[in-house]
């Protein structure tokens, strides 16, 4: 049986772990990775030395023994600007540069665990206006943006609503294209691994490898098709065709991939929430927000971008209390998930990609503190990912640039 033949038959003959968890003591860990490209204004955000608490936090005052910030994490040699933000969750130094390539970002690396059971292995969304950097904070295997969702409606069709028959056949066909494809590619790698050297033989395994999942995962798309769509008491939304409604689409998306996760059609979730070329309908605000994050100074220009980076805290107080309420067996849906929210940028002003803003709630760690490192030679970020990896069940010692883990959680 060729491969075509066998996706055909995969449906009726591949049977998935249950999407159900009752049986089980504790819900499934997720992971929600939420970037913020314009960063926060680091005097309003970090506590000042031996305080825990600071003006932005304060906003989050309610859920305090819930969330852990931490001083003086970066990524090394991620420098260039705003370039920086497709940075956030790899680490992958000097983006910019001619010469740059992305690596495996640490949300694809959870998936790859994680993500197995449920019909999105993955889902990367985003609240923007036009095409920026950073649009995407998940990056393939081979360095490569994976690219981001950023309308609401086309979400909730994909979590909710059942295709049509017509839809449902043309999802089939570009998934045996998908097979075609690997049929192809593996005749031909045949050929070359005849006549191999022995180390070209290892590289040609780590693909056969690599063919081998991605025929799991077309497996798996065709037993999803033929599943029913979680039944939801939310409505479909519109789009907000305003961009500058920053406030009500970040919002929007908030609900959706809280449905997302609460319906366990997911369990890894990427967002940015960028705020370029946009003038947010916040009370006080007249201008665009990256010409207010290069304020110099300027008293004026530092209220406008107060008040929008406390628009967006609040809005993310929302959000964790909405986890907080959605409650399931053994605690909330807060307690399973890890919420990471922060930015590549550590000064926007001066576009500083050091000592960076890092917020990190929920997922069973020990919450409550203030955790402050090196503030001149920052610990790597990327020591805070395997901690986080760890903790998904993911057996990883090592990522990106880290030196080990990441000790006080």
């Amino acid at each position: 049986m060729n491969r075509r033949q066998f996706l055909r038959a995969a449906g009726a003959c591949l049977a998935l772990p249950s999407i159900s968890r009752a049986a089980e003591s504790l819900p499934p860990q997720r992971l929600l990775a939420i970037h913020v490209p314009l960063g926060m204004m680091p005097d309003l955000f970090f506590p000042k030395t031996g305080e825990t608490t600071s003006p932005y936090l304060d906003l989050l005052a309610a859920h305090r023994s819930h969330f852990t910030t931490f001083a003086g994490l970066s990524h090394p040699e991620v420098n260039g600007n705003h370039h920086a933000g497709q940075c956030f969750l790899t680490g992958a130094p000097h983006p910019g540069q001619p010469t740059f390539r992305n690596s495996l970002s640490m949300d694809q690396v959870a998936a790859e665990v994680i993500g197995l059971e449920t019909r999105f292995p993955h889902l990367g969304l985003s609240v923007r206006n036009g095409d920026h950097y950073a649009d995407s904070i998940s990056i393939s295997r081979s360095g490569v943006s994976i690219p981001s969702e950023a309308s609401a409606e086309r979400l909730y069709r994909r979590l909710f609503v059942a295709g049509t028959s017509e839809e449902k056949a043309a999802t089939m066909r570009r998934i045996e294209a998908g097979g075609s494809v690997l049929d192809l590619l593996v005749e031909k790698t045949k050929r070359l691994e005849q006549g191999a050297a022995p180390e070209d033989r290892a590289r040609l395994d780590q693909y056969f490898q690599s063919v081998r999942e991605m025929e799991t995962r077309l497996q798996r798309q065709i037993e999803w098709e033929n599943r029913p769509k979680p039944v939801v008491d939310y409505p479909q939304p519109k789009d907000i065709a305003d961009s500058n409604q920053i406030i009500a689409r970040s919002k929007l998306m908030f609900d959706l991939l809280r449905l997302a996760l609460q319906t366990d059609s997911t369990r890894v979730v990427t967002l940015s929430l960028s705020t370029f070329s946009v003038v947010p309908h916040v009370p006080g605000v007249k201008s665009e927000t990256h010409g207010l994050t290069h304020h110099g100074n300027e008293p004026e220009k530092i209220a406008e971008l107060r008040r929008i980076e406390e628009a967006q805290t609040l809005a993310f107080a929302e959000l964790l209390q909405a986890f907080r309420d959605t409650t399931e067996t053994g605690g909330s849906l807060l307690d399973a998930t890890q919420v990471l929210y922060g930015s590549c940028l550590g000064n926007a002003n001066s576009h500083s990609t050091q000592n960076l803003p890092i917020l990190l709630a929920g997922g069973r760690f020990k919450h409550g503190g203030h955790l402050t490192f090196d503030g001149t030679n920052n610990t790597p970020l990327a020591n805070l990912f395997v901690k986080m990896l760890q903790q998904l069940g993911v057996d990883a010692d090592r990522f990106s640039s880290s030196t080990g883990t990441l000790a006080g959680l």
